[in-house]
């Protein structure tokens, strides 16, 4: 266990001019008081480890210290190979560079494990989109991807309804949702993130110059809290719904896993059958006869008293389609 922490920590330092010790504990998950034993096994084992003190100080490597990828183990090397999404990079135009990149890794190992590219790919694939989708890639994908990775400002026009908007955009980041790219963004000269669909840009420009990344931003929570956001955003109604305890089991697998969750948390307790009774937020009413259908006889809706009668109707349709 300490040993792959301490390989690790000269990994990180490698690749950063300096970093304190409270960025490596936060890194490798553990005290600073650990990292500071650490940077001295390292010391003494040769490793050229040396901590500048005061306010600006930190810990680096002297004298261009390098070291090589020989210590990967058989299961490190194929997680490596299985980092990269193929599809993503051909459609973000760096396809060459992956692969460039796959090459010089498989030089650096050790012989045994050069067939670990090989042996990854027999084993996992990544199909990104859904299914029944033809997918698409934005054409101007590979303009906003270089930006991306230049931290260039970009001029941006696209679809907004019926209007076309123009706006000067910070790129911070691309996201790969089921399909569909998306690009994390802020309006140049303000402080608030917002996320846009790639395919309606309809023009990009770079500009000449570069912009200074918040050091705070973090793309994957960033995300995770816009998806959410969105998730709730479009659940404006409510329906009261009975459930029997195969309602209560196949729910999420109808609904919204998000809805699901937060419905059946605030459930009452089950009655003497062990049906319970909850509260389940919905895009709309036809949403909600949707996607409850599929619950049968295991799902009664008790309000709204639309819904209800709507739900009643078709049952004597049905019944009366079978009958016959």
């Amino acid at each position: 266990m300490r040993a792959a922490r301490l390989i690790k920590m000269v990994l990180l330092l490698q690749s950063r001019p300096s970093m304190t010790a409270a960025e490596l504990a936060r890194e490798l998950q553990v005290s600073e008081r650990t990292v500071t034993r650490d940077a001295q096994a390292l010391s003494e084992a040769g490793v050229p480890v040396y901590a500048d003190r005061g306010r600006a100080g930190g810990y680096r490597l002297i004298g261009g210290y390098r070291t090589r990828l020989t210590g990967l183990a058989r299961g490190e090397a194929e997680a490596l190979f299985l980092s990269g999404v193929p599809g993503a990079l051909r459609e973000m135009g760096l396809q060459d560079a992956a692969s460039a990149a796959r090459l010089k890794v498989s030089a650096a190992l050790l012989p045994s494990l050069r067939d670990a590219s090989r042996t990854a790919a027999q084993r996992f694939h990544l199909d990104a989109p859904n299914w029944f989708r033809e997918p698409r890639t934005p054409e101007l994908l590979p303009a906003v991807a270089d930006a991306v990775w230049d931290d260039r400002l970009v001029t941006a026009r696209y679809r907004r309804g019926e209007e076309q908007v123009e706006r000067r955009l910070e790129p911070y980041g691309l996201v790969l949702k089921a399909g569909v790219w998306y690009l994390c963004a802020r309006v140049a000269g303000q402080g608030s993130f917002r996320v846009y669909r790639i395919d309606r840009f309809t023009a990009v420009q770079a500009a000449g110059e570069r912009f200074e990344r918040a050091a705070d931003f973090d793309l994957p929570a960033f995300w995770e809290e816009r998806a959410e956001q969105f998730a709730r955003s479009i659940l404006r109604a409510r329906v009261v719904v009975r459930l029997s305890p195969e309602g209560v089991r196949r729910l999420p697998h109808a609904v919204d896993p998000l809805s699901a969750r937060e419905a059946l948390e605030e459930a009452d307790a089950p009655d003497a059958a062990g049906w319970v009774r909850v509260s389940l937020p919905v895009e709309s009413e036809e949403v909600a006869h949707t996607q409850l259908t599929a619950l049968g006889a295991e799902a009664e809706v008790l309000e709204p008293s639309s819904l209800r009668e709507r739900f009643a109707e078709e049952a004597a349709r049905l019944a009366e389609l079978y009958r016959r």
